[in-house]
């Protein structure tokens, strides 16, 4: 009987069959990225280090050995060679990391459609459509290399670590960024605001550490909307009040609502700050926005839907190789977080594919441990039991000597 949950390609090949060669070609001609390489072209390298992040190996080294095992599997992908392990890293050294950028950002285009949640569909509060909410927030990752300059004072004893802080921009109806920046770690947050093209119409939700009210004071210009939280040196004056719950103080809630005027050094600035107490902690919070015609718990709400942000950053580096660099170029290590990002894309794709039928991290460790098996990954991730025939598992090896001795697995027939 022919084995229907078997694909002609293992699972490596299946994964990396989600990235269209043609996408692949296309980065490499605009940033001509192959034009100095006789083997380790662009194509390659991204398969070497895809397999690298989604095994995740802890070396270089380790990761040329493991394509070992692959023997002639990824041929199937048009690879008939193994790198050494110089190669590899003259690759991750020299070629610059904006070519895997632009695949992730066309990968990200070509699946676009596929891969946010439809189930976010009712407005938040009953006025927000969740379609035009941004997250944005920063990561930071830690490297131990002097390549990028960490974040804080000097340690008194010891060196101070260095750190790489992965920027993203995600749209609350997916786990998918849309757009990432890569700087030392040591870089201010507020420089990210600059990098962003932003969307009339579209709400911009961010923490107090993007402080820029010059940026703010265009969004308000060209139609773009932000929440963000109140800095604590802020100064400003009292325009009107909308709402004052002095009754709510004790039980929490949305104790004020006021329309501000901001001090800045390119003048003044109106904006609408909404101050609220948490039922349960009894914080005070202060958020600063510019959407003047939304109710003040909607505004909460959005910034509450914030730290929908968090799962993303504990998702790639939980289930992708972030702790471990192969290479201790800046080159290599951004690299290696775009090819994390890629693998991020592949994944959730596939996740939306088989209707969400396991955990995300279920799907990736189940992938590791099988990466160079022929079973078709899909079907089985979409397999919810297994047939009598397939759980009872014939043992050959003990059947073909004929021997009285039975597997600790299976128990002896009882005599008549």
């Amino acid at each position: 009987m022919q084995h229907t949950k078997l694909s002609g390609h293992p699972i490596i090949s299946q994964l990396l069959s989600f990235i269209p060669r043609e996408i692949v070609d296309q980065a490499s001609d605009t940033f001509q990225s192959d034009r100095y390489y006789k083997t380790m072209d662009t194509w390659k390298q991204l398969v070497f280090m895809l397999y690298g992040v989604v095994s995740k190996v802890h070396s270089l080294n380790s990761l040329c050995k493991c394509l070992l095992f692959l023997g002639q599997k990824l041929s199937y992908l048009g690879i008939t060679t193994l790198p050494a392990s110089s190669t590899l890293s003259d690759a991750n050294r020299k070629r610059p990391n904006e070519v895997f950028g632009y695949i992730y950002y066309l990968l990200l285009a070509y699946y676009r459609s596929e891969i946010s949640d439809s189930y976010l569909s009712l407005p938040i509060n009953g006025e927000v459509s969740p379609d035009r909410i941004k997250l944005f927030d920063s990561s930071t990752v830690t490297l131990f290399t002097d390549v990028f300059k960490g974040a804080g004072r000097n340690p008194m004893n010891g060196k101070k670590k260095g750190g790489l802080k992965v920027h993203a921009l995600l749209p609350l109806d997916n786990m998918v960024p849309e757009l990432i920046w890569l700087t030392p770690a040591s870089s201010n947050d507020k420089d990210f605001l600059g990098q962003l093209k932003v969307e009339q119409g579209a709400i911009y939700v961010f923490d107090k550490g993007y402080v820029n009210y010059a940026v703010y004071k265009k969004w308000t210009e060209i139609g773009a909307f932000y929440v963000t939280r109140l800095n604590e040196n802020a100064t400003y004056e009292v325009v009107s009040q909308i709402r004052t719950d002095i009754h709510d103080f004790l039980s929490g809630g949305t104790i004020l609502d006021q329309l501000v005027e901001l001090k800045t050094d390119q003048g003044p600035m109106k904006a609408r700050l909404v101050t609220y107490k948490d039922p349960l902690t009894g914080k005070v919070f202060r958020f600063l926005s510019n959407l003047f015609d939304f109710q003040s718990h909607t505004i909460v709400l959005l910034y509450k839907n914030r730290w929908e942000i968090e799962p993303f950053f504990k998702r790639i580096k939980q289930n992708f190789e972030l702790g471990y660099f192969f290479s201790d170029s800046r080159e290599g290590i951004k690299s290696q977080v775009w090819m994390v990002l890629i693998a991020n894309l592949i994944f959730t794709v596939i996740h939306k594919r088989i209707k969400e039928a396991e955990q995300f991290t279920t799907l990736v460790s189940m992938a590791r441990a099988n990466l160079i098996s022929y079973v078709c990954f899909q079907t089985i991730l979409k397999t919810n039991y297994l047939a009598a025939e397939e759980r009872n598992l014939e043992i050959v090896q003990l059947d073909i000597f004929k021997s009285e001795q039975e597997s600790v697995l299976r128990k002896k027939e009882k005599s008549p």
